[in-house]
């Protein structure tokens, strides 16, 4: 009796696998059909929703219908602004995925017509009923078909909707049961995909707002800059440059990089150089600068790290100045078109709170081009550092090549476009006009402080 009981309260979950609504049959209680079906939605959490890009999720769908239940199959998305509302208007579709026998796609709906082909008119009744619909479609030659379109629905969504085509037959209840939980199942991973792309977005909007008004320098510097951001399916990162204008006709240039990505990197970024313009506007020199950014953000615990570079153009004098917080050094191109590492020493990040940075100078003059950039310029998987560096030190670049010429080349030669991780990088040359500010004092003489 008790065995009778526990086989009795079994029946409502496996009618769960394979019944959202109506009753059981005596064929649908066999253990064999249920088994197969739990093996079918098990495959499908692991098939559907692989990657967070809502195309792939639609595409992995309408192939594991063709594998398990239909000769055919495709998916009507609506746009995503859309898809929470109830407009009394009929929504607008866009197929993104199909798969199967092109044939059988090509099968003819009752409601078919010029505005809304390829069954979009039962998708419509599936996502205005919010209930699985079944037609009778007729292929090319005459023979029949069936056909079920089901709603995408979760979290209160309707997302679009999914048409599964079988040459010869219908679908069954327990087949269409098996495809609503495949649709809701889908469903609810779209929703983690337009979230996560909603976050890009903002990520994404944040930091080239941040990075489309850096500070303008001096005319008698030349400036140009580039954002590249990822083509992977990596967040954003914090990638960033500024220039500040100093007295004596002097420019700070910045290059940092917040570690991680997403939003919240892309906010500490924003904090960085807020902090940073406000302690540059006293006129330090740049390790000192490094210095006052490294104390102010390291009480805050919740702010991420970040790598820096500094360098103070003094045109009139022909002289930059360096400084760096765990970044990677500056090149500078020359006249002729070769390049040269600057060795810069490297203190600790940004935010560590541990101070140590050291000022180094060297000289630059209109001939030469100076060029900043993150580590997605150079750092390739799996390669030492000191081998993506040494690679951007051998470039040659046609002599006499302009500012921005100069910057658009490495990039070319690195395969900036494809980097791996987010790019930014800067070139400055200086022009020296010296009847048009006067000299700043005269820098450290051995060219190097001690740390600040």
């Amino acid at each position: 009796m008790a065995g009778a009981r526990r086989r009795r309260a079994a029946v409502p979950w496996e009618v769960a696998l394979s019944h959202e609504n109506g009753p059981t049959t005596d064929r649908d209680a066999d253990p064999a059909r249920l088994t197969a079906r739990l093996r079918t939605v098990e495959d499908a959490a692991e098939s559907i929703g692989t990657t967070l890009d809502e195309q792939t999720t639609c595409a992995e769908l309408a192939r594991f219908l063709c594998r398990h239940l239909c000769d055919a199959a495709a998916v009507d998305l609506r746009d995503e602004e859309d898809a929470g509302t109830r407009s009394p208007s009929p929504p607008e579709l866009r197929r993104v995925a199909t798969a199967g026998l092109v044939r059988v796609l090509e099968a003819r709906l009752p409601d078919d017509g010029p505005e809304r082909p390829g069954g979009r008119s039962l998708a419509l009744r599936a996502l205005t009923g919010e209930e699985p619909v079944a037609a009778t479609a007729t292929l090319p030659g005459g023979r029949s078909a069936g056909a079920l379109s089901v709603p995408l629905l979760a979290h209160g969504h309707r997302y679009g909707a999914l048409l599964a085509l079988r040459a010869g037959g219908s679908f069954t209840a327990d087949e269409t049961a098996t495809v609503r939980f495949l649709a809701r199942l889908t469903a609810v991973q779209l929703a983690h995909a337009r979230r996560y792309a909603a976050v890009q977005r903002t990520a994404t909007d944040l930091q080239r707002a941040l990075l489309a008004d850096p500070g303008e320098p001096h005319p008698n510097l030349e400036l140009a800059t580039r954002y590249l951001p990822s083509g992977s399916s990596a967040l954003v990162g914090g990638d960033w440059f500024e220039t500040v204008r100093l007295h004596y006709g002097r420019t700070l240039l910045v290059m940092g990089d917040v570690m991680g990505h997403g939003l919240d990197a892309a906010v500490d970024m924003h904090t960085y150089r807020s902090h940073l313009r406000y302690v540059a506007s006293t006129d330090l020199p740049p390790h000192r600068v490094l210095r006052r950014l490294d104390a102010a953000v390291a009480g805050d615990e919740s702010r991420r790290p970040a790598t820096c570079l500094l360098a103070q153009i003094d045109p009139a004098r022909g002289i930059a100045a360096f400084a760096s917080a765990g970044h990677l050094p500056p090149v500078i191109f020359g006249g002729e078109g070769t390049a040269d590492l600057v060795q810069v020493p490297v203190g600790p990040p940004l935010g560590t709170g541990a101070g140590g940075y050291e000022l180094v100078t060297r000289p630059l003059t209109s001939a030469d081009t100076l060029l900043m950039f993150t580590d997605g310029l150079v750092e390739r998987r799996g390669e030492d550092i000191d081998a993506s560096l040494a690679r951007l030190a051998r470039l040659r670049l046609p002599a006499g090549a302009g500012v921005a010429d100069v910057l658009d080349e490495v990039l070319l030669r690195l395969d900036g476009p494809h980097a791996e991780d987010d790019v930014a990088v800067l070139a400055a040359r200086p022009r020296h006009h010296p009847e048009a500010e006067p000299a700043a004092p005269a820098p450290v003489r051995d060219g190097r402080t001690p740390p600040g």
